[in-house]
């Protein structure tokens, strides 16, 4: 079975909605942060489905396929990995390698488990995370925690939500003064 991963960009205070100025994709994959890069461009590698939201998707789609200078790859990447965008008004995804989730999003989820393939990758899209999160699917949370505080925002788990117990997978600081975190279920 598939791992499905949620990726997020997080603050100390734990916001992931970004209100604030505390994330930029560009200064992310800069040359000042090459050792981020090379964990990003590793955890590329290791998947081969991204799971979007329509909003972050149409805010991915219309910021990377322009992107014709990146030198980092990520908007490559982009471009070819398998995209999959959960919308029930979407109805032509404008972003070449993607397909429309409408209908049962956990039941189809479930089924992008259970075929071949490597690591399916969720990002932004906050409530199609919550109802991941609190249908039991994600198997890993690989937070990616900026030293900057915003004091509001949406969470990544929602408010009452209790997880069992999470397992410390992996962890790495970067020159930038991002860390990193990743946690399986134990």
């Amino acid at each position: 079975m598939r791992t499905l991963a949620i990726t997020q960009n997080i603050t100390v205070d734990g916001a992931v909605e970004m209100l604030g100025n505390w994330f930029n994709p560009q200064e992310q994959a800069g040359a000042d942060n090459a050792d981020l890069l090379a964990e990003l461009r590793k955890q590329d590698s290791e998947a081969d489905g991204l799971l979007l939201g329509r909003k972050t998707f149409a805010d991915f789609r219309g910021f990377w396929p322009k992107q014709t200078d990146d030198r980092t790859g990520i908007a490559d990447y982009l471009n070819q990995v398998r995209k999959y965008v959960v919308s029930a008004t979407l109805t032509d995804p404008g972003w070449d390698n993607s397909t429309i989730v409408t209908g049962d999003v956990v039941a189809a989820v479930r089924a992008l488990k259970e075929q071949a393939g490597r690591d399916i990758v969720v990002t932004g899209s906050i409530t199609l995370c919550h109802a991941l999160i609190g249908a039991g699917l994600v198997d890993e949370y690989r937070l990616f925690t900026y030293p900057a505080v915003q004091g509001r925002g949406r969470r990544l788990f929602p408010e009452g939500l209790e997880l069992p117990a999470l397992t410390l997978l992996d962890s790495a600081s970067f020159r930038g003064g991002v860390t990193y975190t990743r946690y399986g279920l134990a």
